[in-house]
């Protein structure tokens, strides 16, 4: 009758050790992350703008590996890829004439973490970042960032009046899993708005040309 109990002991310790062996992704530390590197070129038709990077995606050296994370998701139900996008191949979405980037370097578990300062230190750099770059449009994921760097309070969602570096503005819903506001679906519509537009800039430009 002694050995079970002693057989449940260990199985209970081994469970704690596997818990100890399996970090939870928040504590995973930020400040020991490198940022993540762009995934642009010139002349791309648009540049998806983050906030900043995520802890997970920084650790991974990969963009919106987040597990709960619908960016790829999302931007393929859109239409602009043709198949949905591996994280670990998130590199490819330049064949699709599209990038990738940041307004701050710093990695961090949740964009809340992020002072006002860090934005408006980073936003000339940015604004050169994308004169450099000249995209179509540069579509940012979410009010937070462009509001913080414009000073501008009640960003609507969509096209915006004013350029930025040089390039028609655009805001869309951050996709995080954190973000509870907007469904799958809620992002696919205003993805695919900015996917249409885009188009129609192209078709345009085309036929001048």
């Amino acid at each position: 009758m002694g050995q079970p109990k002693v057989v449940a002991r260990q199985s209970h310790a081994a469970a704690r050790m596997n818990l100890i062996k399996r970090p939870a992704p928040s504590t995973i530390r930020s400040d020991s992350l490198e940022s993540l590197p762009d995934i642009a070129e010139t002349g791309l038709s648009v540049i998806f703008c983050g906030i900043n990077p995520g802890a997970l995606a920084a650790s991974s050296g990969r963009h919106f590996s987040g597990r709960g994370n619908r960016f790829w998701r999302a931007i393929h139900l859109a239409g602009f890829t043709p198949e949905q996008i591996r994280p670990e191949d998130d590199r490819t979405l330049l064949r699709y004439g599209c990038g990738l980037t940041a307004v701050v370097s710093r990695p961090t578990a949740r964009a809340d973490e992020l002072t006002s300062w860090e934005f408006s230190a980073a936003a000339s750099g940015f604004e050169r970042k994308i004169e450099r770059y000249a995209p179509q449009c540069v579509a940012f994921l979410g009010k937070m960032a462009i509001s913080a760097m414009s000073g501008v309070r009640g960003i609507e969602w969509g096209p915006q009046p004013l350029a930025f570096g040089g390039a028609r503005a655009w805001v869309l819903p951050n996709p995080s899993g954190l973000n509870r506001t907007f469904s799958l679906d809620a992002l696919v519509i205003a993805y695919r708005e900015l996917r249409l537009a885009v188009a129609s800039t192209d078709v345009v430009s085309t036929t001048e040309d």
